[in-house]
């Protein structure tokens, strides 16, 4: 591909936009930022710049243009960028061949894939008649059904078995990925609901039963080596996008409290693939949205589990807010009872995490009883103690001295004790970049890179002035770097990042550069300064080369000459 039509892509698309859709970003400055997908990151340390149309993490250093973060986070190769980003913007690429990429877990997508097709085509046959009486009894109409392509497997025991054996699949594999068990269809008259995993591939099922027959109402598919459920989050991979709009994601318990959301229009939701909340989820959520709602269920349970994910939410700085469904209520139930504009009533009077918390120690105590009451007065003064903003926790104390006529003094104290007593936490603050040592040649070395990329006549003032860099990397760098400008003419770091795609030590290399934040702009006499310190550089590396072989020497002549060059390279080191 024509690298003039990739910059023409490039300068088509605003790394801004692609970015947002992936990550909410919020604008800071001249730059937007967000949390890196690429890491680990608890505090936003990902900026975009929509000036330069790059990308750089402080923590990780991941840095790089819109293709890049494509083809990193999406798990695309160049051309499959390129092609997606060209659609985008009405240019045409068809003349890039994209190559179908296989791995070892394709031939296990395409069975599962084969299988939703299949349980579709049931639903919609003859033999889904009652199946699908039953889905528009529980209001889940025709479009539901092919949004979340729900299907029916049949009440046979090889149908589905024998279809895949035909396609090539063992039996062994099958049994293995859930598809089957003792070489026998494991669903077998059920309304069919396909789990997707982030990228909207079917990994797994959930089988209904639909029938008043005496069987456990829900059958799962175990986990396998492509569905994980401490992984994935139900909805996602269409979620995503409805959450960069709505600018909120809402967690939810099951599925069907899913579709049923969906079906009256709220799409900004995922379910969680049972109540525990882990780590790789926590992360996938990070992506959708900072503005993150709990809608669990209104039973016991489920408001155990909304106290347990808000607590884990925030043990990763994440203060959450919770919609309080009414005891038994789902929100499946709740809007099939309730419709489409008291549900959206209870997301716009969400509470806050905290809030909610505090109003659940309330739950059956017995306000009569002095005990109770100080009991409950000590539990909310112990969760107050875990606030770290002050003026919450003041807000707090003084509803309390005036629900229950105490001195705002005496619960202060009470506070101030606890506080004393806890360990102090270590600050969660996550350092905005990791700081490589760096002496002031190395220093130097990466901000005249970092001039040469930001300003055309850098390039050739260091072409003229022929340094010498320590190393490979560095020479390379330098060399594209002015062929580049003496092809196109002109540089910018976007730009740059499309022509060295595939020169993975270079982009490492700018990576380092990039993420110094180093000065743009330069004068011809600080870069006069940059040359001398480079050059000192170059002659401390001589003398220590020089004084390495005169140890080796033995000839007391040759032993000389090199004493004389190491004391002539030490003038020209005073003159500097």
């Amino acid at each position: 591909m024509n690298n003039d039509i990739a910059n023409t892509i490039r300068s088509k698309v605003d790394i801004v936009d692609i970015i947002g859709e992936r990550i909410p970003l919020v604008a800071k400055g001249k730059n937007f930022f967000g949390v890196c997908p690429f890491h680990d990151d608890t505090n936003p340390s990902m900026s975009v710049s929509r000036e330069k149309q790059i990308y750089t993490c402080f923590s990780c250093h991941a840095t790089g243009n819109v293709f890049t973060f494509l083809m990193n986070y999406e798990h695309m190769d160049f051309k499959e960028v390129l092609k997606y980003l060209g659609d985008r913007v009405g240019i045409n690429t068809g003349n890039i061949k994209i190559t179908n990429k296989t791995n070892k877990y394709t031939k296990l997508y395409e069975a599962y894939n084969l299988s939703v097709k299949y349980f579709q085509n049931n639903l919609n046959s003859s033999y889904g008649t009652k199946a699908k009486e039953y889905l528009i009894d529980r209001k889940i109409d025709e479009n539901a059904i092919k949004e979340f392509e729900i299907g029916l497997s049949l009440d046979t025991k090889d149908d589905l078995t024998r279809l895949l054996q035909k396609k090539d699949y063992d039996l062994v594999t099958l049994n293995r990925i859930g598809l089957s068990s003792d070489n026998h269809d494991i669903y077998n008259d059920r309304i069919m609901f396909p789990l997707y995993d982030i990228n909207g591939r079917c990994v797994a099922f959930s089988g209904r039963i639909y029938k008043n027959v005496d069987q456990n109402k829900y059958l799962n598919t175990k986990e396998t080596e492509i569905f994980k459920k401490g992984e994935l989050l139900y909805h996602y991979h269409i979620a995503k996008e409805e959450c960069r709009i709505k600018k909120s994601v809402i967690i939810m318990e099951g599925f069907m409290d899913v579709i049923r959301a969906s079906t009256v229009g709220v799409k900004n939701t995922v379910a969680l693939m049972g109540t525990a909340l882990t780590k790789e989820q926590i992360n996938l959520i990070k992506r959708l949205s900072n503005n993150i709602i709990l809608c669990l269920d209104g039973d016991d349970p489920g408001q155990h589990a909304t106290l347990s994910i808000g607590e884990a939410l925030l043990e990763n700085n994440i203060e959450a807010k919770v919609i309080v469904l009414p005891n038994p209520e789902d929100p499946d139930s709740y809007i099939l009872k309730n419709g489409k504009d008291s549900f959206i009533s209870l997301i716009e009077n969400a509470v806050n995490f905290t809030d909610y918390k505090l109003r659940r120690l309330k739950d059956n105590v017995n306000f009569t009883s002095t005990e109770e009451t100080s009991k409950y007065i000590n539990s909310v003064i112990e969760e107050t103690s875990k606030i770290n903003d002050e003026i919450e926790r003041e807000v707090i104390l003084k509803r309390l001295a005036k629900e229950f006529d105490i001195g705002y003094n005496t619960l202060e104290m009470r506070l101030n004790r606890l506080l004393q007593k806890k360990p102090k936490k270590e600050q969660v603050i996550i350092p905005k970049r990791i700081v490589e040592k760096k002496d002031k040649y190395r220093k130097a070395f990466e901000q005249l890179f970092y001039f040469m990329l930001n300003n055309d006549w850098v390039i050739t003032r260091v072409e003229n002035e022929r340094l010498i860099f320590p190393e490979e990397v560095m020479r390379s760098t330098c060399s594209e770097i002015i062929y580049y400008y003496k092809k196109y003419g002109s540089i910018n770091e976007a730009d740059f990042y499309t022509y060295i795609q595939d020169k993975e030590k270079i982009q490492n290399f700018l990576n380092s550069v990039l993420a110094g934040n180093y000065n743009e702009k330069t004068t011809e006499e600080e870069l006069v300064e940059y040359f001398e310190v480079i050059k000192e550089y170059s002659k401390n590396q001589e003398i220590k080369r020089l004084t390495n072989l005169m140890k080796k020497e033995i000839d007391p002549l040759e032993q000389a000459k090199i004493t004389e060059k190491i004391r002539k390279l030490r003038l020209r080191l005073g003159d500097n």
